[in-house]
C-alpha cells in the first residue's frame, strides 16, 4: 500500500540512527555527579528522544531547577565531545532516502534534538545532503519540543499541504508533536518506542522495519 504523501518529516534519533549509546552514556555521565548511578535500562531508553529537561525532571524529580541546568549542561559537555559520534546509520536507512528523494518526494528532518549537535551529526554521517532542510529545537528562541518544530517548518515553509505532509518517528512525541500540528504520522518500531506507546498516541500507520516503511512510501 503506497501512502498519498509528498513530504515526510523523519525524526532523527531511532529513526534515522541509532543514538542510544551516546545518550544513555551522557545521561549516565550527568547523573555521576549527582552520585547516582544508573543502570536502569528501560528508565535510560526514555531519554531517547524527548528534550532531555523534561526527562530528567520525569525521572528525578528531587533535583531543583539549577540542577536540571546542570545536568544538562554536563551531559552536553561528553555529547559534544563523544557522545554525539557513539551513533549509527540504521541499515537501509541511506537506499531508502536516496530512492525517496528520486521518487520525488520533499524530505525534511524534525528533530527535538538541539539543532547545534543535529547539524554536526548529518554531516557526520552524510545525511545532511539528503534532506531538503533540517530544523531541531532551538532554545534561545522557545523552539523547545518537537511540536515547536513542526509548527516552525509549517510556518517557514508555506507551500507545505498539511493533508500530504507526515511525521516519521519511533516515539509517542513524534505522533503527538505532528497531531498538533494537523499532521499524520507514521510510528516506527525499529527505535526506542515500542507499539502500543505509539497506539496510544495515535500514530496513523505503523512501521515495524525499515522495509514496512519503505512499502507504505514507494
Amino acid at each position: 500500500m503506497k501512502l498519498k504523501y509528498s513530504t515526510l518529516l523523519f525524526d532523527l534519533d531511532g529513526t534515522l540512527t541509532d543514538s542510544g549509546e551516546g545518550i544513555i552514556r551522557c545521561v549516565q555521565y550527568a547523573l555521576e555527579h549527582f552520585g547516582i548511578v544508573e543502570n536502569d535500562m528501560e528508565k535510560l531508553n526514555t531519554f531517547i528522544g524527548p528534550p532531555l529537561l523534561h526527562s530528567f525532571n520525569r525521572w528525578y524529580p528531587q533535583f531543583t531547577g539549577e540542577d536540571l541546568q546542570e545536568a544538562l549542561r554536563l551531559y552536553r559537555v561528553r555529547y559534544n565531545d563523544i557522545g554525539m559520534f557513539e551513533n549509527r546509520v540504521y541499515d537501509g536507512i541511506y537506499q531508502l532516502l536516496d530512492d525517496l528523494k528520486a521518487a520525488g518526494y520533499r524530505l525534511f528532518v524534525a528533530t527535538a534534538k538541539p539543532e547545534m549537535f543535529t547539524f554536526p551529526i548529518l554531516e557526520h554521517f552524510e545525511l545532511d545532503r539528503r534532506f531538503d532542510k533540517v530544523y531541531g529545537c532551538v532554545e534561545e528562541i522557545g523552539r523547545l519540543d518537537k511540536a515547536d518544530v513542526i509548527r516552525h517548518i509549517v510556518s517557514e515553509n508555506p507551500d507545505i499541504d498539511r493533508e500530504n505532509t507526515i511525521m516519521i518517528g519511533d516515539r509517542n512525541h513524534d505522533v503527538l508533536g505532528a497531531a498538533d500540528n494537523g499532521l499524520d504520522c507514521i510510528g516506527v518500531l525499529y527505535g526506542f518506542g515500542d507499539r502500543p506507546e505509539l497506539e496510544k498516541a495515535g500514530a496513523k500507520y505503523i512501521a515495524a522495519t525499515i522495509d514496512e516503511l519503505r512499502q507504505l512510501l514507494l
